[in-house]
């Protein structure tokens, strides 16, 4: 972790992905759809994509997580919108074939009703080290 101006916020945001991560290893979408906003939205490497759909897959069960770990990184405070960066680690299977994923995201939360509700999820792969075991530089150097 890093330090955080508002430790009191960190720790709602650290709260709220741990109850997602549950909900999400749950395969429960009602539970993962309290989370997120009516216009969620995932942006990865093909372009945006509904959460709906995220959502619907879930409730047939092409998607299903086995795992689910997040550690939220920094939270910036705009008001009734907080961006949270994290660090993610899941598997599971898509249409019945396994995946594994160890992403970066930066989750866009509004405050709605006294809720927190993300709106966007951006998703970034993480970057191994090298093959020598070393980090690779700032900025993808």
């Amino acid at each position: 972790m890093t330090d955080h101006p508002d430790p009191a916020l960190f720790e709602i945001f650290a709260a709220v992905t741990s109850e997602w991560d549950e909900a999400l290893v749950a395969n429960d979408a009602e539970r993962i759809a309290a989370y997120a906003a009516e216009e969620w939205t995932f942006l990865g490497p093909d372009g945006p994509f509904p959460g709906a759909d995220f959502l619907a897959a879930t409730a047939r069960g092409e998607v299903s997580h086995d795992t689910m770990t997040s550690e939220v990184h920094k939270v910036f405070d705009l008001g009734d919108v907080a961006v949270v960066v994290s660090r993610v680690q899941n598997t599971g299977r898509y249409r019945g074939e396994p995946f594994e994923n160890d992403e970066w995201t930066s989750d866009v939360f509004v405050k709605r009703d006294d809720r927190w509700q993300c709106v966007l999820t951006h998703l970034t792969p993480a970057r191994a080290s090298d093959s020598a075991g070393r980090e690779q530089p700032p900025g993808g150097g």
